[in-house]
């Protein structure tokens, strides 16, 4: 008999071309799905909440696999994790879940957080894949009131790819703003911008992130983040953040 499994998995984003399966280039979906195979030689799809981009991380993205295979939920978790090696991917835990329950269609909330390293000079080595380094010190109090603007439902197109293929550009945002993380250890000043809606538009998180720094740099006035909302158009809002400082982290689902 055929049972679902909800997998919560971590990695890290750097050598992948991003979650998808794609030709010729290797991606977090199809690591896990020959892990899959290598555990109990069945060929699975690996149905997901969200997927990443190149080089955007993960600590709580969610998928979901059908097996036939008779087995318990420590030895999914463990056997996958076990076929997966060496690759930076790591099965968290593997949950016996309704057969009604989807990965990406049951969701309720997505949320999100990019991470930010500001005021240190020297270049952060040990976080150079995993956070923004931004050499000068940036005004999180301006950051957050040019934030409030973006916060509820409104059209995004201003903050949407170009190669977006969402069928409409209204989305509504639950949370976005900045916390100071003070476990820096050194590194210099750590913010996080925390971001929580049903879902996101291809790049939205770094185009908003992108358009924030220049509040925070004093390019712009928190007012302008409105201004580039209300136009509705790409070119008028800020530059996109790069990959490497985005996390998947967390997926709300109902109780079924």
């Amino acid at each position: 008999m055929t049972q679902r499994w909800k997998l919560t998995i971590e990695y890290d984003g750097t050598p992948f071309s991003g979650w998808q399966r794609q030709d010729n280039v290797i991606s977090v979906q199809e690591c896990v799905e020959k892990a899959v195979h290598g555990f109990c030689g069945e060929t699975v799809t690996v149905h997901v909440a969200g997927r990443t981009d190149a080089g955007v991380h993960a600590t709580g993205q969610v998928a979901h696999i059908d097996l036939e295979k008779d087995t318990d939920e420590k030895t999914v978790r463990d056997a996958i994790n076990f076929h997966l090696r060496p690759h930076p991917i790591a099965i968290v835990t593997a949950e016996r879940v309704h057969p009604e329950f989807h990965a990406r269609f049951s969701a309720l909330h997505r949320v999100y957080c990019y991470k930010i390293i500001m005021g240190r000079r020297a270049d952060t080595v040990l976080h150079r894949d995993r956070a923004w380094h931004v050499s000068w010190e940036l005004d999180v109090g301006k950051m957050n009131a040019a934030a409030k603007h973006l916060l509820g439902s409104h059209d995004f197109s201003s903050f949407r790819a170009s190669e977006c293929q969402a069928h409409s550009p209204m989305r509504t945002l639950l949370r976005l703003e900045f916390i100071e993380n003070k476990s820096a250890l050194g590194f210099g000043r750590h913010i996080e911008l925390w971001a929580e809606a049903k879902s996101f538009l291809h790049h939205q998180i770094r185009n908003m992130a992108g358009t924030l720094k220049l509040v925070g740099e004093g390019k712009w006035q928190p007012d302008d983040v409105k201004a580039a909302l209300d136009a509705k158009d790409r070119t008028k809002a800020g530059p996109m953040a790069p990959a490497h400082g985005l996390y998947f982290t967390r997926v709300d689902y109902p109780v079924l």
